[in-house]
C-alpha cells in the first residue's frame, strides 16, 4: 500500500511541474510505448493488464514521462550533466609532495630506530620497548583506534541516518574505570608481553592458543580491509589509483614496524597523530566559511530530521537506538582497550601502572574528541549538499566517497588541502596496521611459537624473530588484501566478524576474572561453541542483508541538470510488494542491528563457559564419591587399589626438641639441608 501511494505522489509531481493539466493529448505525437520494467502499478492488485483502468494509468504515465522528458531537456542544454561532470578534481603535484613527505618521515622514524637506536636487541626491547614515555604512548592509543573506515564512515553515518550514533562515545567514557581496575592491574602485576598470556596462567596452555589464534585471524581480516575501504574510497573521489594507496600503506608500515619495533610504530603513531588532528580541525575551519556556521549546521540538521539522540525503541532490530549504542558499544570498546593485543602492548611499555592508566584515560578522551569532531563534519557535509544530494545525481557511487568528494570539490581552490587531507587519512591507515603487525608479532611469539609449539627463544634472538613475524604477516596482508577486493559483500562481513571474534576473546577474560568455578575444559568448549554459534548468526545476518533505508535527499537546486527521468525509472520500476521472508532467514536474530555482536559473544562465552565447567565439576565429584563412599566394601573399587607391595619404613627416633624459642623444626628441610651438605 505504501509503495502505491508513493509512486501516485511521484505521479502527481510530474503532472505540477509540466502543467499537466494544460496539456492535451495530440494524436499526431508519436507515442513512446512504455516498457514492461515501468508496469509498475496494478490497480487493487487484481486488474489484468488489458483492464480498461490499467491501460488508462500506462497511457497517462506514457504522456507525463515523454512530456517531462522533453522538458528537461530544454531546460538541461546549457548545464553539465551532474553524473558526467566535465571537470574533475584531481590529485595535483603538490598533494603528492605533502602525502610523500608524511611517508617520508615515517620511514625516516623506522630507519632511526633499526639501525642508529641503541638497544632492541632483546624481545623484549622490540615489543614492549622498555619504558616508553608517556605522551607518545597516548597519542599512539590514540590513533590506533582511529581507523581510516570510521574516519569516512562517520561522517556518511551522520547525513544518511542522523546523529543517533552520536552517543558512541558514550561507553568509550564508560570502559576507562573497568580498564584501570580490572583489567590492566592484572595484567601489570603478572608483567606480561602478551594479554593472552594470563589465559594460559589461568585455564591452561589450550586457552592461550585459542585466544592468540582468534587474535590473529581478527587482526589479519582487519588490517586488510582497514586499507582496502578508504583506499577504494580515495581512488573513487579523488583519482588516486587504489593499488598505489595500498602498496605506499604497507611497504610504509612493514619496514617501521619490522625494523624499529615498538618504539617505531608509537613514535610515528605520535606524528601521524598530529598529522591527522590538523586535518580534521583545518577541514572544520574552512567548513565554517564554505558551508556555513555551527549555528547554521544544527539549524539544517534539526529541520531535516538529521539530529536524534533519544530512540529508545526497545527491539534489538533496530540498527541504531539508545540501547544498542551504548550498551553494544560498551561490550566492543571494552574488547578493543581491554583484551586487544595491540592495546594492551603499547600500555604494556610504559614503567608503571599508574603511567597507563593515566595515557589510557587522556587516550579516551583524545578518541571522543576526534570522534565528536568526526561527526560534526558529517552533519557540515549534510549543510552543505542539502539541496543537491551527490550520491542520488551520479556524483559519487557510494557513502564512503562522501567526504572525499567534499572536500576535493568544495575546497578544490585551497592550495594543498586535497593532499593535507589523504595525508589524514593515510595517517590512520598507518598507525591501525603499524599497530597490528607489531602485536601479531608478540602474540605470535610469546604465545604459538614458545608456549604453542615449545620453540626455545633466546632473548637475544627474540627481536630477530618478532622482525621476521612483523615482514611476514605484513607481506600476507598485504596478498590478503587483493583476494578480499573480489569478494565484495566481505568487507561488511570481515567487520561483522571483528566484533564476533572480539566479543568471544573479551567473554575468555571476563570468565576468567569474574567465575571462580570455571575451568579449562569449561572455557574451551564454552569458547569454541559461543564462537560456532555468534558466526553463524553474523554470517546469515550478512546473507540476508537488512539494510535501513536513508533519511531523505533533496535534489531541488542542484547547479547540474539531474537526470530525474532516471531516478523515476528506477522508482517505477520497483515492485509493489514488499520482499518475501520466507525460511529461518526471517527470524528476528537474524536481523539484530550489528552493535549488539560484541555483547552477544562476550555474554554467551561467559554463560556457557560457566554451564560446562559446572556440569565437569559435577561428573568429576561424583566420579571421586562413587570410588571413596563405602571404601573397601564399594563394589566399584577393585581390593588391588588398597594392596601395597612397598615395605613400610619406620624408625624410633624421637623428634629433636627445640632447645630454645625456635619454634617448630621441619624434619624434611633438615633433612634436605644434611644431604645437601653431602
Amino acid at each position: 500500500m505504501f509503495g502505491t501511494i508513493l509512486k501516485l505522489l511521484t505521479l502527481c509531481a510530474l503532472a505540477h511541474s509540466i502543467n499537466a493539466h494544460t496539456l492535451k493529448q495530440d494524436p499526431q505525437r508519436q507515442q513512446v510505448p512504455i516498457t514492461p520494467e515501468q508496469k509498475y502499478l496494478i490497480v487493487r492488485g487484481e486488474s489484468s493488464a488489458t483492464s480498461e483502468e490499467h491501460l488508462q494509468f500506462d497511457d497517462a504515465a506514457t504522456l507525463l514521462l515523454s512530456a517531462f522528458k522533453t522538458q528537461q531537456l530544454k531546460a538541461g542544454l546549457d548545464l553539465e550533466e551532474c553524473s558526467e561532470p566535465t571537470q574533475k578534481a584531481t590529485f595535483s603535484g603538490i598533494d603528492y609532495v605533502i602525502l610523500l613527505s608524511m611517508l617520508v618521515v615515517s620511514l625516516g622514524i623506522g630507519i632511526f630506530y633499526g639501525f642508529f637506536q641503541t638497544g632492541g636487541s632483546s624481545s623484549d626491547d622490540f615489543l614492549l620497548g622498555s619504558g616508553m614515555s608517556l605522551l607518545p604512548v597516548t597519542l599512539s592509543l590514540t590513533t590506533s583506534f582511529i581507523t581510516a573506515i570510521e574516519l569516512l564512515g562517520n561522517p556518511s553515518e551522520m547525513y544518511f541516518q542522523g546523529t543517533q550514533f552520536v552517543l558512541i562515545v558514550i561507553p568509550m567514557l564508560l570502559v576507562i574505570p573497568v580498564a584501570v581496575k580490572v583489567f590492566y592491574p592484572i595484567y601489570f602485576k603478572m608483567e606480561l608481553t602478551s594479554c593472552y598470556e594470563y589465559l594460559g596462567i589461568r585455564f591452561g596452555k589450550e586457552i592461550r592458543i585459542l585466544g592468540a589464534v582468534l587474535y590473529v585471524i581478527q587482526m589479519c581480516f582487519y588490517t586488510a580491509v582497514a586499507v582496502l575501504a578508504p583506499a577504494i574510497a580515495l581512488s573513487k573521489a579523488t583519482g588516486l589509483d587504489t593499488k598505489i594507496a595500498v602498496i605506499l600503506i604497507y611497504v610504509v608500515c612493514v619496514f617501521y614496524s619490522s625494523m624499529g619495533g615498538i618504539k617505531a610504530c608509537v613514535i610515528a603513531d605520535s606524528f601521524q597523530a598530529a598529522v591527522l588532528a590538523v586535518s580534521l580541525v583545518l577541514i572544520v575551519l574552512l567548513g565554517c566559511f564554505y558551508s556555513g556556521s555551527p549555528v547554521q549546521v544544527f539549524q539544517t540538521a534539526a529541520e531535516r530530521s538529521r539530529l536524534e539522540f533519544f530512540n529508545f525503541d526497545p527491539s534489538p532490530t533496530t540498527r541504531h537506538t539508545v540501547w544498542s549504542v551504548v550498551i553494544g558499544g560498551f561490550f566492543y570498546w571494552t574488547s578493543l582497550f581491554c583484551t586487544n593485543q595491540a592495546s594492551v602492548q603499547k600500555c604494556m611499555s610504559l614503567k608503571s601502572l599508574k603511567l597507563a592508566k593515566i595515557a589510557l584515560g587522556f587516550a579516551i578522551i583524545g578518541l571522543v574528541f576526534v570522534f565528536l569532531l568526526n561527526f560534526y563534519t558529517g552533519l557540515m557535509v549534510f549543510t552543505h549538499y542539502a539541496d543537491c544530494d551527490p550520491l542520488s545525481v551520479g556524483r559519487i557511487t557510494a557513502s564512503d566517497q562522501l567526504l572525499p568528494y567534499y572536500v576535493i570539490n568544495t575546497y578544490d581552490h585551497v592550495y594543498t588541502i586535497a593532499g593535507i587531507f589523504v595525508a589524514g587519512i593515510f595517517a590512520a591507515s598507518l598507525g591501525t596496521v603499524a599497530s597490528a603487525l607489531n602485536s601479531l608479532s608478540a602474540v605470535t611469539c610469546e604465545d604459538l611459537l614458545i608456549n604453542g609449539m615449545n620453540i626455545k627463544i633466546s632473548p637475544e634472538k627474540g627481536a630477530t624473530y618478532a622482525k621476521w613475524m612483523s615482514l611476514g604477516y605484513g607481506v600476507g596482508s598485504f596478498g590478503l588484501v587483493f583476494i578480499v577486493e573480489h569478494l565484495g559483500g566481505v568487507l561488511q562481513a570481515t567487520l561483522t566478524l571483528n566484533g564476533l571474534i572480539g566479543g568471544v576473546t573479551l567473554g575468555l577474560f571476563v570468565l576468567g576474572i569474574a567465575c571462580k568455578q570455571a575451568n579449562t575444559k569449561g572455557a574451551f568448549y564454552g569458547g569454541l561453541l559461543s564462537l560456532a554459534l555468534v558466526i553463524f548468526v553474523g554470517v546469515v545476518a550478512q546473507i540476508a542483508n537488512v539494510e535501513t533505508p536513508a533519511l531523505p535527499t533533496s535534489v531541488e537546486h542542484c547547479d547540474c541538470h539531474v537526470n530525474v527521468t532516471g531516478i523515476i525509472d528506477d522508482l517505477l520500476s520497483e515492485s509493489l510488494l514488499p520482499p518475501a521472508e520466507h525460511g529461518f532467514t526471517s527470524w528476528p536474530i537474524f536481523r539484530m542491528s550489528y552493535m549488539w555482536f560484541s555483547m552477544v559473544g562476550c555474554l554467551l562465552t561467559v554463560f556457557l563457559g560457566w554451564l560446562i565447567s559446572v556440569i565437569i565439576d559435577a561428573v568429576q565429584r561424583r566420579s571421586v564419591l562413587r570410588l571413596t563412599a563405602k571404601g573397601i566394601d564399594n563394589p566399584a573399587v577393585s581390593e588391588d587399589v588398597f594392596k601395597c607391595d612397598v615395605p613400610v619404613i619406620f624408625t624410633t627416633m624421637k623428634p629433636i626438641e627445640p632447645t630454645s624459642g625456635e619454634g617448630h623444626i621441619n624434619l624434611a628441610i633438615r633433612l634436605d639441608d644434611e644431604y645437601s651438605a653431602k
